[in-house]
C-alpha cells in the first residue's frame, strides 16, 4: 500500500520549466496532498481544468501545464507524441514529484496511457477523459480530411493566438500531430499499451460528436473501449451526457469522482 502522508509541504508556484529546446508554463498548487498532473487536449491549455481543480479542492496538489507552443509555453522544433510524454517526466521532475495521479483529456488521455504503462511504480491511477480509445479511425481519406481542415483554419489561427485560443504551430504541424495521434490510436498500437497498465484506470466517456467528426463516428470510436474493459478488470468506464468539447466544463464532478476513486484504491492497496 502506498503512503502519501510523508509528502513534504510545497508552496504554490507558477513559472517556466526549461525542457530541451523549449520552456513550459507550469502551475503547481502546492500543499501536501496527493499530486495530480493534468494533461491537456491536443491544442488546449491548462485553464480548461479550472472547474475540476475547484471541485477537488485544496486537499490535492494540482499540477497543470501548457504543452509546447500552447498557452504560455514556448515554441519547439519537436511537437511529436514522444516529446509530449517526455514533458510529463520533465514537469514532475522539476516539481519534485515521484508519484501522481495522471488525468488526461482527449490527446492528453493517450499521453496519460503511455506514461502510466511506462511508469507503473510512479502512477497512483489514471483518468482518461474521452480519449485513448483503441480504434482504427485513421485511413487515407481521413488523413486528407485532417490536412484539408487545418489548411482551411490556417487563416484564423494567427488572429486567435494572442488570446491563447490557438497554438503557435503551423497548419501542417497541427495536422501532423493529429495524424500521428490517429496512428497511435489504432487497436494494434494502443490496445497493448492499455493492457500494460496495472494501476486503476477510470474512463469518463462523453456522448455525441466532437469537432470534425461526422454522424455516429465518435460513438463508434468510443465503443472500442468495451473490449478493453471486458479483459482488464482494473479499467472501468462511465458515460456522461456532455459532448467531447464540453466535458471539462459540464462533467467536472464526474472527473473529480474518478480521481478520488483511484486514489482511494491506491490507499487501500487494491488494483
Amino acid at each position: 500500500m502506498a503512503e502519501h502522508n510523508t509528502t513534504p509541504h510545497r508552496s504554490s508556484w507558477a513559472g517556466m520549466v526549461p525542457v530541451e529546446d523549449t520552456a513550459l508554463a507550469v502551475t503547481d498548487s502546492g500543499g501536501t496532498g496527493i499530486p495530480v498532473v493534468y494533461l491537456n487536449g491536443q491544442f488546449a491549455t491548462q485553464g480548461y481544468w479550472r472547474r475540476t481543480l475547484a471541485e477537488l479542492g485544496p486537499q490535492w496538489r494540482h499540477i497543470t501545464y501548457d504543452e509546447r507552443a500552447r498557452g504560455k509555453s514556448k515554441r519547439s522544433a519537436d511537437y511529436s507524441f514522444e516529446a509530449a510524454v517526455r514533458d510529463v517526466d520533465a514537469v514532475l521532475a522539476a516539481r519534485g514529484v515521484d508519484r501522481a495521479v495522471v488525468v488526461g483529456w482527449s490527446y492528453g488521455a493517450v499521453v496519460a496511457a503511455h506514461w502510466a504503462a511506462r511508469n507503473p511504480g510512479r502512477t497512483v491511477g489514471a483518468i482518461m477523459v474521452d480519449g485513448a480509445f483503441p480504434h482504427d479511425w485513421l485511413d487515407d481519406a481521413m488523413e486528407q480530411r485532417i490536412r484539408t481542415l487545418f489548411r482551411r483554419l490556417s487563416w484564423v489561427m494567427p488572429l486567435l493566438r494572442p488570446t491563447g485560443l490557438a497554438p503557435r504551430m503551423t497548419a501542417e504541424e497541427q495536422a501532423n500531430s493529429n495524424i500521428e495521434l490517429g496512428r497511435l490510436s489504432r487497436e494494434r498500437e494502443l490496445g497493448p499499451v492499455l493492457d500494460r497498465i496495472d494501476v486503476p484506470v477510470r474512463y469518463v466517456v462523453a456522448s455525441g460528436t466532437s469537432f470534425g467528426s461526422r454522424g455516429d463516428e465518435q460513438e463508434r470510436i468510443r465503443a472500442s473501449l468495451e473490449a478493453v474493459t471486458a479483459r482488464r478488470a482494473n479499467i472501468r468506464s462511465a458515460k456522461v451526457a456532455s459532448n467531447h468539447g464540453a466535458i471539462l466544463k459540464k462533467d467536472f464532478a464526474a472527473i473529480a469522482d474518478a480521481v478520488r476513486e483511484v486514489a482511494d484504491l491506491d490507499r487501500s492497496g487494491s488494483r
